[in-house]
Order: C-alpha cells, then structure tokens, then sequence
C-alpha cells in the first residue's frame, strides 16, 4: 500500500471529513482560543490547504499546538509595518500567530513587486507560521520568483551538541511557469516540530536517529523528544542551513521582539522574472525546464520522475473530491477545547 493510501486509510480511530466540515470545525475551535473572523478563516485555509496536500501534521492538529502555545493567551495587536523604504518592510507582527502574520507580509511583498518589481520585506513578533509552501505558492500566483524562510526559537539540536539551538528552520523557493506554480519547500529538521507534537499526541513512537532528551541523549519517545530537541537532516548539511535560516532571520527582524537572537523570523525576497529577462520567457523556460527533467531515462520500475510540489498539487485535487482523513483523537480534542 502507498504511503498516500495509509494517510487517507478509514479505521475506527479516524473521521473522514469534507473541506466545508473541517473549515467548520477549525474555525470553531479557533474561535475557542481567540482568533474569529478574517484572522480564523487565513489561519484554517491554510491548515485544510496543508491537509489536502498530504502534511497531515500540518493541518487542523496544528490549532491544538496554538491552543497550548503561552503566547497564545497573551495581548495582541494589529499587525503593522514598522519600517518602509520603496522596495522593503519591516513587519511588527503584534504577537500574532505567524499564519496571520506571514500572511501579511507575503501581502505587502506582493504589493511591493507589482510597483517596483522586487521586494524584501520581513516580519518579527509571532509564532508558527505553518507551511512556507502555502504564502510562497500565493507570491508565485501573481507571476514573481520568490524565496521564503522562517526561523524560529530552539529545538533543533547541531551535531555533537547536548541542547537545542536552532528553529526547524523551513526554507522555500517558488518559481512561475506556463504550466502554473513550481514550489520546493523544506524544513531543516529532520522532522518538524508539528509532526513531533503530533506523535506526542497519538502517542507514537518517533523513528530512529530523530529526538533527543532533554540531557541530548537519543530518544524515540516523542514526548520526551518535545523536552529535548530534534536533529538537523542529513547531519552538517541540514545544520549548515538551519544556521543560515536563523540568520535571515534575524534580517526579518527575529531580536526585535524580545532581544533573542534565536527567536521567529519571516523574510520574503520576491522579483518579477521580468527584472531579469524581459519579455516574459521565464514561465516558458520554467514549464521546459520541467518537462525536460521529468523526460528523463527512468530506472526499471519507476513510474515516472516527479519534480517539487507535484505531488502535493496531485493530492489535493483527489482530496477535494475524497475528503479529508483526521485522527478521531484528535477532531474529539478540538471539540474539547
């Protein structure tokens, strides 16, 4: 069976429903922690979007983690921008939940790269921001080239150390083509911190080589791990950029909030590809470019090479007509909230 037939397997521990039922019910739950309206509504597009596209951590679970998050029941306030310049702005994001707030900032960067074909703007003063995927797609909608990271407080722990010192630090590229959106989104960790919770959660021991304890002693009990730390992917590698997203991150404005280099950060760099090469020839570049990859000799019994996001774009058109598959744990923890 296929890792996508497991996702959406029917047991007697899950609920199948539809994007209208899981919209109702994340809003709902939402509106028990505080957010309603517009604020709800960004917030569960994107948590369902991330459920059709096959992150089942990253969908309605994620409103449990913002429920128990001790920033969620402090003060909040608008988001605004905090400093401006022609093609750049700093974003105070008001202790806001990073959905909303990188929500925003992806907005102004858009606005910003329609007027004057580029833009750089960074956001500070929030928390999860949820899929980088999901803002970069909506940049790339409107015909720009974008890059998007996302640092965040420790929990990612670098090699040989015994504590955690880096975010799970996503990073995203996005790129327009004739044949629409080409997104390759990555988190540094090797397992988000949304999956780690989730484990917790269902009570789910973590793979091998993944958690650490809080004293940086390997670990497969997640909840220990959620005490400790998690390992970068693919060792220095995955450590050598989870570093270089914590310091973009700190160009978003991640010390401003709380004087903690090692905090939440969201920076957007956005270029109409027109800048680079007028007349419009990259999306068609970029739809050859794709087909030529995906043209490539296979090895015997594969079915075909598949190139960033395809699979995901494949996912959510079946799950729109399928529905959605969520652990009955946790849609009776939502309810309870």
């Amino acid at each position: 069976m296929s890792q996508e037939a497991q996702i959406d397997l029917d047991t007697p521990d899950t609920i199948r429903m539809s994007v209208a039922e899981a919209t109702v019910l994340g809003e709902a739950a939402l509106q028990r922690v505080g957010y309603s309206g517009e604020d709800a509504r960004i917030i569960v597009d994107q948590l369902v979007d991330n459920a059709l596209c096959g992150y089942k951590f990253a969908g309605l679970p994620r409103i449990l983690a913002i429920a128990g998050d001790e920033k969620t029941g402090k003060a909040r306030t608008p988001v605004k921008v905090v400093h401006e310049t022609p093609l750049s702005a700093l974003m105070d994001g008001g202790n806001n939940v990073g959905y909303i707030v990188a929500y925003r900032a992806a907005e102004v960067a858009i606005d910003k790269a329609r007027k004057h074909g580029m833009a750089s703007v960074g956001a500070y003063n929030s928390y999860y921001s949820g899929r980088n995927a999901y803002f970069v797609e909506k940049v790339v909608k409107e015909g720009f080239v974008a890059m998007h990271i996302a640092s965040a407080k420790p929990r990612a722990v670098p090699p040989g150390a015994a504590r955690p010192a880096l975010g799970t630090n996503p990073l995203c590229f996005g790129f327009p083509s004739d044949n629409g959106p080409v997104i390759f989104d990555m988190g540094t960790a090797a397992l988000m911190w949304g999956d780690i919770m989730l484990h917790a959660h269902l009570g789910q021991a973590l793979p091998e080589g993944i958690g650490y304890d809080e004293n940086g002693t390997p670990t497969t009990d997640a909840n220990a791990a959620l005490r400790g730390g998690v390992a970068t992917f693919g060792g220095y590698k995955g450590y050598g950029l989870a570093f270089a997203v914590q310091a973009l991150g700190l160009l978003a404005g991640a010390a401003l909030a709380r004087g903690e280099v090692q905090d939440y950060g969201f920076l957007f760099w956005v270029v109409d590809p027109n800048m680079m090469l007028p007349g419009g020839d990259f999306q068609r570049q970029m739809a050859e470019l794709v087909t030529k990859i995906k043209a490539t000799p296979r090895q015997p019994g594969v079915d075909e090479i598949r190139v960033p996001s395809e699979r995901a774009y494949r996912e959510r058109e079946r799950r729109r007509k399928e529905g959605i598959v969520l652990e009955r744990k946790v849609v009776e923890s939502l309810k309870a909230l």
